[in-house]
């Protein structure tokens, strides 16, 4: 399958000589949610603009649905839906009519059977003849929201979608998400709040210094670096891991209270077994035991740490 956004060798140096994009590679398939993850700086917006033609590469190409975004640029853009981050609070022109313009804007035909779902979808049908101005940050989101999907793309951004935004807008947003991956649209999705990327995404990249140093299934990425942890709660504190247990990679916490067992779920043998029977050997007594799994937020924050 083609991928439905292709990137080659992208470059992008600032005036003052500041490289924010390093030779990226990147290909985004047809109908995915694809979570871009980065620290502040890594060179996401940059990417993210870029792939939507409001900023041009040094060097490289990007191909939106077959079109060079630069080459091309009025084919490509009209392919694609961009939320920005940032809010706005100066139009003064109702719901309806500014959601309709930007359908205008690409081009597209008078639809106001489109325009009505989508403002449903979003909860917005109710304010439909409000002037922008007039509705709070939530709603104003939501209008972005709006305004992105009124041309039908094929392709969405969201970058920090649900920023500063209530529960209710989140649970809607994720919920129209998936109604539009299901009808072929792909999701490009920007956000700090990782556990939604770890919800949400069928893919993870994460960037970092201008480079993308993984694209992975997030399935693939979990069970290939995520770590299962097994937490025994002692009887009687250690004031130390015994020298006997040396072989494992254990720790202490909670004051000794607790010795924590590290070890890889995919292995063919965890340790578990043999370092109970090593702990009964040492008269180790605990009382209760539960084991966990790393998240999202901790691979990724392993990831940035090891550049």
């Amino acid at each position: 399958m083609q991928p439905v956004i292709s990137v080659k060798s992208l470059r992008k140096t600032y005036g003052g000589g500041f490289q924010a994009l390093k030779g990226v590679d990147l290909e985004i398939r047809k109908g995915e949610i694809f979570a871009l993850l980065g620290p502040n700086g890594a060179g996401k917006t940059t990417l993210i603009s870029i792939l939507c033609g409001l900023v041009n590469p040094t060097s490289g190409t990007v191909l939106a649905a077959g079109h060079d975004v630069v080459r091309d640029y009025r084919a490509a853009r009209s392919k694609i839906g961009l939320v920005p981050q940032e809010l706005f609070t100066d139009v003064f022109e109702t719901v309806w009519a500014t959601v309709s313009f930007s359908r205008g804007l690409f081009g597209r035909p008078p639809d106001p059977d489109h325009i009505e779902r989508v403002l449903r979808s979003l909860s917005l049908w109710d304010k439909k003849d409000t002037k922008v101005m007039a509705l709070s940050g939530g709603m104003k989101r939501r209008v972005l929201i709006a305004k992105a999907l009124s041309h039908e793309p094929e392709i969405l951004f969201l970058d920090e979608p649900t920023a500063g935004v209530d529960v209710e807008l989140r649970r809607d947003m994720w919920q129209m998400v998936r109604g539009l991956r299901e009808r072929g649209v792909t999701i490009i999705l920007t956000t700090h709040y990782i556990e939604e990327a770890e919800e949400m995404a069928d893919r993870i990249g994460v960037i970092n210094h201008g480079e993308i140093i993984l694209v992975e299934d997030k399935n693939v990425l979990m069970r290939k670096l995520g770590k299962k942890q097994l937490t025994l709660s002692l009887r009687q504190p250690l004031a130390a891991v015994p020298a006997g247990l040396g072989a494992y990679d254990l720790a202490l916490a909670a004051d000794g209270a607790e010795l924590v067992y590290t070890f890889d779920a995919q292995a063919a043998d965890t340790g578990i077994a043999h370092l109970l029977r090593q702990l009964d050997a040492l008269g180790i007594d605990f009382k209760d035991l539960h084991s966990s799994q790393s998240s999202l937020e901790d691979i990724f924050v392993s990831l940035v740490r090891a550049q």
